[in-house]
């Protein structure tokens, strides 16, 4: 017996019905790894949870046309929020890394690094203790299905992923050109590069099984390009933390001098490898 399709009652097949198969798997493993910071300082854990957050904003953007601009934009900010409140750990991490490289052990300033380190991953356990992640996420999912609810003319979810995915590949075809033409080394434009090429690969990982052979092609190029402006996102990421942190770091302004010399010889080799990709 036929039953009437009304507000609430999307196709099986639709993208309206999908938004919680996709969006469950990251709420999840974002709930996780807030959980398991009580116990855990693993910084690892907090990357996980950035990693869970980023792409949920990902996928809020795929149904943007769906959920509409001002709700993409009002739930991107929260997680954007929560991954901010996830702190800078990391880029210690990756600070120490670099500075261990580039210095020697013995030059660099590894207790100091470590004390700083530590203390950023304690804001991070703190803010994300108070921060009631779990109610959060809850809330936006419940919004978001709120409003795909009231759809009257179900989305066909493969047309849709694959229309999402090709406007993200234009965005990146267009911030790639951009770049390529800019004048010197401008940082800025290779930065957008790397954003637009996780958002691809994101929606590529979201939804592979819904697309053409031509557009998974481009997923193992991508994981090139993340690594490579990855690593040249880390030493600036490195730079900018070192400047502002340097007077609690090294002891006079000869060894800061030293030390952002050092980061700005990786910066340079890590560009050179990154342009030739575009």
């Amino acid at each position: 017996m036929k039953t009437n399709k009304g507000p609430g009652s999307a196709e099986p097949d639709a993208a309206e019905a999908h938004f919680s198969d996709y969006a469950r798997p990251l709420i999840d493993e974002a709930n996780s790894s807030a959980a398991a910071l009580r116990s855990d300082s693993d910084a690892e854990v907090l990357h996980r949870l950035r990693v869970a957050l980023r792409r949920l904003r990902t996928l809020l953007w795929a149904y943007r046309p769906l959920l509409g601009e001002e709700l993409e934009e009002r739930q991107g900010e929260r997680f954007r929020s929560l991954a901010g409140a996830a702190g800078k750990t990391r880029d210690w991490d990756i600070l120490i890394e670099l500075l261990n490289e580039a210095l020697g052990e013995k030059r660099a300033p590894t207790e100091r690094l470590l004390s700083a380190r530590a203390a950023a991953l304690s804001d991070s356990r703190e803010r994300l203790a108070h921060a009631g992640i779990s109610s959060e996420l809850q809330d936006a999912l419940n919004d978001a299905n709120d409003t795909l609810r009231q759809t009257r003319k179900p989305t066909s979810l493969k047309k849709f992923a694959r229309k999402r995915v090709a406007a993200a590949e234009k965005s990146l075809h267009k911030r790639v050109r951009r770049a390529r033409d800019a004048k010197g080394a401008e940082y800025t434009s290779y930065h957008d590069v790397r954003k637009a090429g996780k958002k691809v690969r994101y929606l590529l990982e979201f939804f592979e099984p819904l697309l053409s052979s031509r557009q998974l092609k481009t997923l193992k190029g991508l994981k090139k390009l993340q690594k490579r402006f990855g690593a040249l996102n880390d030493v600036v990421a490195s730079e900018e933390l070192l400047r502002s942190s340097s007077r609690d770091l090294f002891s006079n302004s000869r060894s800061v001098a030293t030390a952002l010399a050092a980061l700005e010889k990786q910066r340079k080799r890590r560009v050179r490898a990154a342009a030739k990709l575009l």
